[in-house]
C-alpha cells in the first residue's frame, strides 16, 4: 500500500545540504577523509556565562512547563534592548518582537500568514533556499528578482517597478545578504521602504548576518514610517553561536506580529524557559564578545582566501557575513562542476552557488566554520589537485 504525499510537495525538494550531509557520511563511513567547509553551522560555543545562565535556570523545577507562545518578557526586553543598543530601532517589547525557535520557523509563519494561492511573491536570485521551499508550500507564485555582481547584489527596483507587480503581496530580502555577503546602505533601504509604499508589498529583511565581520550593523526598521510596510527577522545562530539552540526573532508592527502569532501559536507550544533566559544573557554581552568573535572569522577567512586562490576563484574581499562568496574560473561550467572535483579528488566539500538560484551558477560559497588548521589541511589537500 502506498499513500501519495499532498500536492502542495509537489516542486518541494529535500534540503541540498540533507542530501549532502548523507553522502559525506557515505564517504566518511567508508574510511575517506571529508573536511566539509560548505555548511555555516558555528563550530564555537556560546560565551561562558550564557551557558552557566541555562544550566542555573535548568535546575528550577517550575521552568520545565510550558511556557507563553510569545515568549517570556525577559527575552523580549532583551532583544528591545539589543536593538536600541546595536541597531538605533526602538522597539516595544511588549508588542513589537516576537520571540521565535529560530528565524528559519519565521519564514515559513510569515509565509503561512501572508501568501495564499493566486498571490505573488518576490524571492531573491540567488537567495537562501527556504524562501522558495516555503512559497511552494504556500500556493504562492514565485517571480524570481536579479540579484548580480555588476548592482552589487541589490535588486533593480526600476526594473521591478516596471513589471506587473499587481499580484505581488510580499517580498524576501536578505542584507547583510546571503549568500553573496553583499550589505546594503540606509539609503537603499529608504529606496526600497518607498518601492514597498509605492506597490502596497510586504518587505521581510532576514538579518542574521549583522554582526559577523560587519563593521556597520543596519536594520531595515532605521528607515522612518517602515513599520506600516516592513517586517524583520534576526537570530542568535550567528552571532552568537547558538545555532542549535533555536532562539530567534520577528520585529515590526504589532498588528501584523498578532497575525503570525495566530499561526505560529498552533504550531508550537513555546520555548524551554531556560534556554530563552540564556538568550537574554548572550544579547546583554559586550562589544568584546563580538570583537573577539570576528578576530578568529578574520584569520579564517585569510585562509579561504589562500583557498580559493589556488583554485583560481575571484571573490570581493568586502563581502561581510559569515560565508565567502567567489566565481569560478571560466574553464569550469558551473560551481556544481567543480565542487565535485574539489571533494572526490581532495576530500573537501565547498559549497555549488546554484543551489541558490540561476544567477549562482557561475560561484561557489564557502563556509568560515571551521579552524584555520582544518582550512590549512584543505589547502595543501586542494595543492594536490590536478588543475
Amino acid at each position: 500500500m502506498m499513500f501519495q504525499p499532498a500536492k502542495r510537495l509537489g516542486d518541494v525538494q529535500e534540503y541540498y545540504f540533507s542530501r549532502k550531509l548523507r553522502e559525506i557520511k557515505a564517504m566518511e563511513a567508508a574510511g575517506r577523509r571529508v573536511i566539509n567547509l560548505g555548511i555555516g553551522s558555528p563550530d564555537l560555543p556560546p560565551a561562558p556565562e550564557v551557558i552557566e545562565e541555562l544550566h542555573y535556570q535548568s535546575k528550577i523545577d517550575r521552568h520545565h512547563a510550558y511556557q507563553s507562545y510569545n515568549g517570556i518578557a525577559e527575552l523580549r526586553n532583551a532583544f528591545a534592548s539589543w536593538y536600541k543598543s546595536h541597531f538605533g530601532v526602538e522597539l516595544d517589547p511588549s508588542t513589537e518582537i516576537l520571540p521565535l525557535i529560530g528565524s528559519k520557523e519565521g519564514i515559513m509563519h510569515v509565509s503561512m500568514t501572508y501568501l495564499e494561492t493566486g498571490d505573488e511573491v518576490l524571492i531573491p536570485n540567488p537567495g537562501y533556499p527556504a524562501y522558495r521551499a516555503v512559497a511552494n508550500l504556500t500556493g504562492a507564485s514565485i517571480v524570481n528578482y536579479d540579484l548580480i555582481a555588476a548592482n552589487q547584489w541589490l535588486p533593480n527596483l526600476e526594473a521591478l517597478a516596471d513589471s506587473d507587480l499587481s499580484k505581488v503581496k510580499l517580498m524576501w530580502v536578505s542584507y547583510p545578504n546571503m549568500p553573496t555577503g553583499s550589505g546594503a546602505s540606509l539609503a537603499f533601504f529608504e529606496e526600497l521602504v518607498r518601492f514597498a509604499y509605492d506597490h502596497h508589498i510586504l518587505i521581510c529583511n532576514d538579518n542574521p548576518y549583522s554582526f559577523v565581520l560587519n563593521d556597520e550593523r543596519l536594520s531595515i526598521l532605521r528607515v522612518e514610517g517602515s513599520k506600516e510596510v516592513v517586517l524583520e527577522l534576526n537570530s542568535l545562530s550567528k552571532s552568537h553561536n547558538m545555532a542549535g539552540w533555536r532562539i530567534g526573532m520577528l520585529a515590526g508592527k504589532s498588528d501584523y506580529l498578532q497575525a503570525v502569532l495566530r499561526f505560529k501559536s498552533n504550531m508550537d507550544s513555546g520555548m524551554f524557559k531556560p534556554i530563552q533566559l540564556a538568550a537574554a544573557k548572550a544579547l546583554q554581552l559586550d562589544a568584546q564578545w563580538y570583537q573577539d568573535l570576528n578576530e578568529i572569522y578574520r584569520k579564517r577567512r585569510e585562509k579561504v582566501y589562500e583557498l580559493l586562490n589556488i583554485l583560481g576563484c575571484t571573490y570581493d574581499s568586502q563581502q561581510v557575513g559569515m560565508f565567502v562568496w567567489a566565481k569560478i574560473p571560466n574553464f569550469y561550467q558551473s560551481g556544481y562542476e567543480l565542487s565535485d572535483k574539489v571533494l572526490e579528488e581532495t576530500g573537501v566539500f565547498i559549497t555549488p552557488g546554484s543551489i541558490f538560484g540561476t544567477n549562482g551558477e557561475h560561484y561557489i560559497r564557502i563556509s568560515l566554520c571551521s579552524p584555520v588548521a582544518e582550512f590549512q589541511e584543505a589547502i595543501d589537500q586542494v595543492n594536490k589537485m590536478k588543475h
